[in-house]
């Protein structure tokens, strides 16, 4: 990965193309939405890997953000991030909370940040 500067802030060279990155979303995505997006993804990702390996694919996996806190007295670093989880398939919700805990335990993103930000992770399932 590369990043070089332009005038409204940075552009990453990584393996699947160019990114640009800005403090201002006028220009390019917002450093604290892509470690928010790396987390809702990650686990997202871990989820769906979880459910195939215990017999219950998802049809659909769909991720919204709910809530994103940031604390403007210490840099505006992000504090607590709510991830909310709707599911589609034959997902069994009494398996449910063990799905929680292994996606949660094998997110390598939010096993990095999980002693310095407050990861929530909900989830609802739709039929």
């Amino acid at each position: 990965m590369n990043y070089s500067m332009n005038e409204n802030g940075f552009t990453g060279k990584l393996p699947f193309g160019e990114i640009e990155i800005s403090g201002n979303e006028q220009y390019g995505f917002r450093p604290y939405q892509l470690l928010v997006s790396s987390l809702a993804v990650c686990s997202g990702g871990v989820m769906r890997k979880v459910l195939e390996k215990m017999r219950m694919p998802a049809d659909d996996i769909q991720i919204e953000v709910k809530e994103v806190v940031r604390v403007e007295d210490e840099a505006d670093r992000v504090s607590k991030v709510h991830i909310h989880f709707t599911l589609q398939g034959k997902i069994e919700e009494s398996k449910m909370e063990r799905v929680m805990e292994l996606t949660r335990k094998n997110c390598s993103m939010v096993q990095s940040v999980k002693d310095s930000i407050e990861i929530i992770e909900t989830y609802e399932l739709s039929r």
